[in-house]
């Protein structure tokens, strides 16, 4: 058996030669004098050979250390060569592993799930805060305190809210890179605790159901293009999002000569990229006749020709509004507030007691209202469409009795 002394002692030859210290276990002296370890084992009836470290750097008790290890591999019907090469391949693999390629990974198979403004808004936040900080980071060496201080600079510049959504996008890469494999936690559990609270959320500002009169008086005496104003009512009828009445497309709409007309809103144009159903009321329909002439050939129902978007533009309902006084006090996305309001205040009588008319699941399906991790995302666009049917016609009977009542007609 070997010893430091005799190992010291050991001087070069012409010649490499070995020195046992039993059990497999060697030193390999070089001609150049360099002293290594090997370990000589059969596997499989082969005869085969590991390297070790270099002596002194790996000592005597360091290199018996490493024997032990190789028997219990070897008893356990394992080829420590093999496991050896394993570790390397999943070394190397880890550095590959960083933070931004398994983020990019991420983003790359729940894009198809997101609406093309969504995902550019997340793949942005990604790019603008979190990559250039941790984005080198191998993603299994990142810990909690350096995803702090990526979260505290996009705080410290006031976007509170920002940096509470940008550390729930960083969660759910940890998650995936777990699943995958590539990760054994999430650094980011428990930071929530740690962010400063977001201001409450401050509702965009919307005309309220008694102010509705008022609003169709100064609708009718607005003197803007009557496209603007079709798509105004068009969108207080329906309740969709601006956006999706600025690309509608008029083979969207189904039935209109039938008992259940209806605007089939494919999902790629939704936020959360869901197909969604919009039953169309006595008056949605009374309005396209008018909507069809004005638009000509095209395939939008609000065309704008000549624009970037070859449609109305997100702004033009929107200045309409402040023509008519509602700079500050109120967004054409506000409607989609009110129509909840009136939906879920307005009641019935069973017998003599008041009950809701409209059960809240039914408003906020209608609304579209889906949350990114909700697992009902993926729902059956026509759920529940007798009852929506009656819902947006209530709606629609509901706004032109205010409409009448403004002294319009």
């Amino acid at each position: 058996m070997l010893s430091d002394i005799s190992i010291k002692a050991l001087k070069p030859k012409e010649k490499n030669y070995k020195k046992s210290d039993g059990g497999g276990l060697h030193l390999l002296v070089k001609a150049s004098g360099a002293k290594l370890w090997r370990i000589a084992y059969r596997f499989d009836e082969k005869q085969k050979l590991l390297s070790g470290g270099i002596y002194p750097a790996t000592g005597l008790a360091d290199a018996r250390a490493w024997r032990a290890d190789v028997k219990q591999l070897l008893a356990k019907g394992l080829d420590p060569g093999e496991v050896l090469k394993a570790k390397k391949r999943s070394a190397k693999a880890a550095k590959e592993f960083t933070f931004e390629k398994v983020a990019r990974d991420w983003l790359a198979g729940i894009r198809p799930q997101w609406s093309d403004r969504y995902a550019a808004l997340v793949i942005g936040r990604f790019e603008a805060d979190v990559f250039p900080a941790i984005g080198h980071y191998q993603i299994n060496k990142l810990d909690g305190p350096t995803v702090r201080a990526m979260l505290k600079a996009v705080e410290n510049r006031g976007a509170v809210e920002f940096a509470h959504r940008i550390r729930a996008h960083c969660s759910n890469v940890f998650s995936f890179a777990i699943a995958e494999g590539k990760a054994s936690s999430d650094p980011t559990a428990g930071l929530a605790a740690a962010q400063p609270k977001p201001k409450p959320v401050v509702h965009r500002p919307r005309v309220k159901a008694s102010e509705m009169p008022d609003f169709f008086r100064r609708l009718g005496e607005d003197e803007g293009h009557e496209l603007t104003h079709l798509a105004l009512r068009w969108t207080l009828l329906t309740i969709v999002r601006t956006q999706e009445t600025r690309f509608g497309l008029k083979d969207e709409l189904e039935g209109l000569k039938g008992v259940a007309p209806q605007w089939r809103i494919p999902p790629e144009r939704m936020k959360m990229k869901n197909e969604h159903i919009v039953p169309l009321s006595r008056q949605a329909v009374a309005l396209l006749p008018r909507i069809f002439e004005l638009s000509g050939g095209s395939k939008y129902l609000f065309p704008v020709p000549g624009t970037k978007k070859g449609v109305i533009s997100e702004n033009r309902m929107l200045d309409c509004m402040y023509r008519m006084g509602y700079r500050g006090k109120a967004t054409v996305h506000g409607f989609r507030g009110l129509a909840s309001t009136v939906l879920n205040e307005a009641t019935r009588f069973d017998g003599e007691d008041p009950v809701r008319r409209w059960d809240s699941d039914w408003i906020e399906r209608q609304l579209a209202h889906v949350e990114e991790n909700d697992v009902r995302g993926a729902y059956n666009a026509a759920e529940w469409i007798g009852p929506r049917r009656r819902m947006l016609q209530w709606w629609a009977d509901w706004l032109d009795t205010q409409e009448r009542a403004a002294g319009s007609f």
